[in-house]
């Protein structure tokens, strides 16, 4: 269990002085738990003996131990491809590495399944069809295409949605439309990218609901979401997968279809009408269906 789910526990019983400990832990985590113990206790207004009780409490020998676990999460959070590639060196240079990978890739998927409970996607849904305003979704660099393919079904099943792409100096300009009415949806996988995480933190301070898509380690995002889906990334090649953040988006899609589908068909029928017109699809005589994607 990483530390800081140790600290939001449900089942963890705090006294007054461990739940300031925990509150300045969390209110900068992991830095807040990274300098000495004197520190530490310094801001939670709390003795140093405590703090060291506090932490074998969760279970570890002590302040250093605690310390070095979080390191450890820490460097887990920040690896790049680079240091990855040494680490994750093909076992053998006759094994075919696409076939181990395909073969993997699919454990990875199915784990994706136990992290998140299914209440978590109706919850997205609630947020993503009840938004009064706009929906507006956005990736990093890599994950704003899994962004963009959740931008693009959305925009069938709703009005108000838009794919901000690549996230540019002019897109800012947009925080001063979002508000309460309004829902930011977030793809950000570590190393988590320092101008996502800005303007989602903005448009929270501007009341717009978050909905985050991210790893088990959870983006600096996560402490302004109101729904966190998390998938986990760790594959047999220097760069993390994003097909379990694929496989997300289309599992909430099928739920999506699956409880609002009577009350979405005539949007569909009327976009595929409009699609027929124009000629955007070689499918024959362009009847109306809930399968095509292109």
């Amino acid at each position: 269990m990483r530390i800081r789910d140790m600290l939001t526990d449900s089942g963890l019983t705090l006294t007054p002085s461990e739940a300031k400990i925990v509150q300045v832990l969390l209110a900068d985590y992991p830095l807040s738990g990274l300098g000495t113990v004197s520190s530490l206790a310094k801001k939670a207004a709390v003795s140093d003996p405590t703090v060291v009780r506090f932490v074998v409490k969760l279970g570890f020998e002590g302040f250093p131990n605690f310390q070095s676990t979080l390191l450890a999460e820490v460097e887990a959070r920040l690896h790049s491809p680079l240091l990855m590639m040494e680490a994750k060196r093909p076992a053998s240079a006759g094994e075919s590495v696409a076939q181990s990978y395909l073969g993997a890739i699919g454990g990875v998927v199915g784990q994706t399944a136990e992290l998140m409970p299914a209440q978590n996607y109706e919850r997205a849904i609630r947020l993503l069809m009840e938004a009064k305003g706009k929906v507006v979704v956005l990736g990093g660099r890599f994950s704003r295409h899994v962004a963009g393919m959740l931008a693009a079904y959305l925009v069938q099943f709703r009005p108000g949605v838009r794919d901000l792409a690549r996230l540019g100096p002019e897109a800012f300009d947009i925080l001063v439309d979002l508000d309460k009415r309004d829902v930011l949806v977030v793809f950000d996988y570590r190393r988590y990218q320092a101008d996502v995480v800005s303007f989602a933190r903005q448009a929270g301070g501007r009341g717009a609901h978050i909905l985050l898509f991210t790893d088990a380690w959870l983006s600096p995002i996560a402490e302004v979401s109101e729904v966190v889906m998390v998938a986990p990334i760790e594959a047999a090649s220097p760069y993390d997968t994003l097909v379990p953040a694929v496989a997300q988006v289309e599992a909430l899609v099928a739920q999506l279809l699956a409880t609002e589908g009577t009350a979405l068909r005539r949007r569909v029928e009327d976009i595929e009408q409009v699609r027929h017109q124009n000629a955007v699809t070689l499918d024959g005589d362009g009847a109306p269906g809930l399968t095509e994607k292109n």
